[in-house]
């Protein structure tokens, strides 16, 4: 399971925080649970999001609000890195995919 937290939320003193993909994977290999912060840039967070859940992190910080409004004319990047989180975890096997299709021609 994965966490999406804000900027101002509260990290869990139990979270190991980490910087680089190696020190993830090492923390991880330890039985620690995961922060990483992720980049500002909208295109890097998503993807940096989506490398470090690969690695087995399991809370990442966005840098804006986590609070989705599907109003917006655009997706927050903290639900676009959420969609990103998702799919890594289906791709890994830790959850169903959202949406399966059998192509059939």
């Amino acid at each position: 399971m994965t966490l999406v937290i804000g900027p101002d939320d509260p990290a869990d003193p139990e979270w190991a925080e980490a910087a680089s993909l190696p020190e993830v994977s090492a923390l991880v290999r330890a039985g620690r649970t995961v922060l990483v912060t992720l980049p500002e840039d909208e295109t890097e967070a998503i993807a940096a999001a989506a490398a470090y859940a690969w690695a087995g992190a399991g809370v990442f910080r966005t840098s804006r609000s986590v609070t989705y409004d599907p109003a917006a004319s655009h997706p927050g990047t903290s639900h676009l890195v959420r969609q990103a989180l998702d799919m890594t975890e289906a791709l890994l096997g830790r959850r169903p995919p959202a949406l399966t299709r059998r192509g059939l021609a």
